[in-house]
């Protein structure tokens, strides 16, 4: 791939920004240009539940301007990344609006979900801390973003999410909620900590915060407080002191707005938000055990140019792939599922992909579903063991994977619904409302994790798959040992029909 040109666009609830950037062959992106302007999406949305006719010009109005800047570098609007956050997400008049934007301005709007838009915070964050983030990774990390409309969150385990969510916490919201109260003080520390304390509560069954060392804040409130009162000398990120950071917040809460404008010069709308964004920060900071904040200074749309890069070497989709398993791992847990059954279900099936491409014939973000499902197949005895292959689609679905868009966790959970019993049918509009493309791809993955599945039936790891050969219309498992195979051979009579019926092999295990 050669060096090229590329555009991101946010369009967030309280502004529209772009950046522009050469994204190199090696994986690696040099920023060229930056520009954005504030608008009210979010505010409208946040009231009135619908983006404004006055709102849906202003925002047309700055995407034609991005439209002349990048002209100047030989990049059209449909060449463009552009993606839409909270407000957008919840706007009642999405649709139109995305039609409108797109009828006026040639961009093209992806409306990204939650865990997608922690995905690219993700990616942002490891970026600008560099070589640090395996010191980071050593302890236990969270990350958060408190945004107009929503804070998102991300627990990390040493390294590995274990929890990403996004909470209906943010500055516009807030202030909306405030004006009737006239904006007091003693009232919004209250109204924040009450959200707090019981978002807390709830984040300690997935990661005790009393172990959290590492506390990474990424947003333009966070970059204040960090030119403001932060240690400087690195280059991709600032350090503030946990007492810093808290008398920061203490002396903002005593100050007006116009006070904080004229003292800070910074413009009106960031100064009234300030202080709901920083005390936020700092109430989740204090149920912490870390003793500083580390400020990135990158945004959503640095993640977005590190996902269209690829990043170094494969390093960032290799990287991806860990935390979706760590995700997928996580999910599991919280069900009770049996993960020494799961993980050699899915050692397996990995097995089997891997020596069948010829056959199956997808690719690495496939194998990647696969071994997600595999290892989530059984989740579903949680709630009951009869059926439990439903149970688990019904999890899977109403759950989040971390690294991964909605339409591929509904895959997911389509492989797992047919890991058992009957395959595919036309009544069963959760598979039925797939694409065609996607309806192969479950297909051909719960083929592959049946047999896989099959060959620990007893759920005690005794077999190791050594070899596959496909000989006419049979496929031979090879397994090491000299156990008897009389269980698997048993459970393969009743699971590898599907198999067949993709594949055209029937299944031998010797």
């Amino acid at each position: 791939m050669e060096d090229r040109i590329q555009a991101v666009v946010e369009i967030g609830s309280t502004g529209t920004r772009l950046l522009v950037a050469t994204v190199m062959a090696d994986g690696s992106y040099s920023i060229l240009e930056g520009a954005g302007k504030p608008t009210s999406l979010g505010r409208d949305v946040f009231t009135a539940g619908s983006v404004s006719r006055e709102s849906m010009r202003e925002c047309i109005a700055v995407l034609r301007g991005f439209t002349e800047l990048l002209r100047s570098y030989g990049v059209s609007p449909q060449e463009t990344r552009v993606v839409g956050t909270s407000a957008l997400r919840e706007a009642e008049n999405r649709d139109t609006f995305v039609d409108r934007i797109a009828m006026r301005t040639g961009f093209r709007i992806d409306i990204v979900e939650d865990i997608e838009e922690n995905h690219y915070m993700y990616l942002a964050v490891q970026h600008a801390l560099g070589e640090d983030a395996k010191y980071f990774s050593r302890s236990n990390s969270l990350i958060i973003e408190v945004g107009g409309g929503s804070t998102e969150l991300m627990l990390l385990r040493r390294g590995k999410i274990v929890g990403a969510h996004s909470l209906r916490l943010g500055t516009l919201r807030i202030d909306e909620h405030m004006r009737p109260q006239a904006g007091s003080s003693a009232y919004l520390m209250r109204y924040l900590s009450d959200n707090v304390r019981t978002t807390c509560d709830t984040l300690e069954d997935e990661l005790s915060l009393g172990t959290v060392k590492s506390f990474i804040v990424i947003g333009s409130d966070a970059r204040f407080a960090a030119q403001v009162a932060g240690i400087p000398g690195r280059a991709d990120y600032h350090v503030i002191p946990k007492a810093d950071f808290l008398a920061l917040v203490d002396r903002l809460r005593s100050m007006a707005p116009e006070a904080v404008v004229a003292e800070y010069r910074i413009p009106y709308a960031e100064a009234e938000a300030l202080v709901p964004g920083l005390a936020i920060t700092g109430l989740f900071l204090e149920r912490t055990g870390a003793e500083e904040l580390v400020v990135p200074s990158v945004s959503i749309r640095e993640g977005l140019l590190i996902a269209i890069a690829g990043g170094k070497g494969g390093e960032i989709e290799e990287e991806i792939r860990g935390q979706v398993l760590a995700s997928a791992l996580n999910l599991g847990r919280r069900y009770r599922f049996d993960e020494d059954h799961a993980r050699k279900v899915a050692e397996s099936a990995l097995f089997l992909f891997d020596r069948l491409t010829d056959a199956h014939g997808m690719g690495a973000r496939e194998r990647l579903l696969l071994e997600a499902a595999a290892l989530l197949h059984d989740v579903g005895t949680f709630i009951r063991t009869s059926g439990h292959h439903r149970h688990s689609e019904y999890i899977v679905l109403n759950s989040e994977i971390f690294g991964l868009q909605r339409d591929d966790v509904t895959i997911i959970a389509n492989i797992v619904r047919y890991h058992r019993k009957s395959g595919p049918l036309q009544s069963h509009p959760n598979y039925m409302s797939l694409p065609r493309e996607d309806r192969v791809v479950v297909l051909k993955a719960s083929a592959l994790l049946r047999v896989a599945d099959a060959l620990d039936r007893d759920h005690t790891q005794r077999l190791k798959l050594s070899a596959v050969e496909v000989k006419e219309d049979h496929l031979v498992l090879r397994t090491d040992g000299q156990d008897d195979l009389s269980l698997e051979r048993l459970s393969l009579s009743e699971k590898a029909d599907m198999f067949e019926d993709v594949f055209g092999l029937k299944v031998v295990a010797t």
